[in-house]
């Protein structure tokens, strides 16, 4: 697994090497287009650019990456959730808001692209049953930093499949995170079904610190979205996300149902709305968001 992601960044390298001269002209309509040769610095002609393809509103990740030379940002507008947490005689409830948090890609080359996953402003107030009193933890959340590499598929084909290591960084405020650096890999794929029907599937392993900053465990998330156009450039989404945490300390297996609708308004730009609903315990109980995504 890691010689085929050393081999698409690489890739990326040698084409930039290789790349013609900027501004070359598109190959004849009956050939297929060879995009090896563009990147960062001689981006993809606008004419040759795959369909938009996003990491959101579910939370399957998409194996696709952006055109070479181009940016994606994919964010929520807002976001609320909350759950209710049960201990002893009494429960804690928990609201959380969050403002813009966004999803900035940059294409490196046809094949691989690099994000950051950047929280915004996140708004958190915990109340305990039996009492009035209402805590509040508010600030910036965890950097994230990754690099997707699609190994086929991107620009044709009934399959895709990438590789997409993450790194997570401590940037956030007081409460907010952990204050650890970590990582993991996420393995996306699509599949065409018939009659128009798409799947998706992920498999993602996290590996986080325990809270004794010693040892590391691993979280496993699993998850499967079907979608379908609805009508013109409405479309709609079903999802089950699961994420099992194998920390001692770690909360109990938690999954959700969810469900939204995208609208394609242009070639680049498309709306979002969604709310995933909390299936076990440990789940937040609602989640709902309105997002929005861009390519330049």
């Amino acid at each position: 697994m890691l010689r085929f992601l050393l081999k698409g960044i690489f890739g990326c390298f040698v084409a930039q090497a290789a790349a013609a001269v900027p501004g070359a002209e598109l190959p004849p309509a009956d050939k297929p287009a060879d995009k090896s040769g563009y990147t960062l610095w001689n981006p993809t002609p606008r004419a040759l650019m795959r369909e938009m393809n996003t990491d959101r509103p579910d939370r399957t990740e998409s194996p696709y990456t952006v055109d070479a030379g181009h940016v994606q940002i994919e964010a929520d507008v807002v976001s609320y959730a909350y759950g209710v947490e049960n201990s002893g005689p009494g429960h804690t409830r928990v609201d959380a808001f969050a403002f813009a948090p966004l999803n900035f890609k940059v294409g490196l080359c046809n094949s691989a692209d690099f994000q950051m996953v950047v929280p915004t402003y996140n708004s958190i107030y915990v109340r305990r049953s039996g009492t009035s009193h209402t805590d509040r933890i508010s600030g910036f959340g965890d950097l994230v930093t990754r690099v997707k590499v699609n190994l086929w598929g991107n620009d044709g084909g009934d399959t895709a499949f990438a590789i997409m290591p993450f790194v997570r960084w401590p940037t956030s405020s007081a409460g907010v995170g952990n204050d650890n650096i970590e990582g993991g890999i996420i393995l996306p794929l699509s599949v065409a079904l018939p009659r128009g029907w798409t799947m998706g599937t992920m498999l993602e392993v996290d590996f986080n610190d325990d809270d004794d900053l010693i040892s590391r465990h691993t979280a496993v998330i699993n998850s499967i979205t079907f979608s379908h156009s609805i009508l013109g450039d409405l479309s709609g989404y079903v999802e089950f996300f699961s994420d099992l945490d194998t920390g001692s300390d770690a909360a109990p297996w938690r999954a959700t149902a969810d469900f939204g609708l995208t609208y394609q308004v242009t070639p680049d730009l498309q709306l979002d709305a969604g709310v995933n609903v909390g299936l076990t315990r440990a789940s937040e109980t609602l989640n709902t968001f309105l997002g929005i995504s861009m390519r330049f």
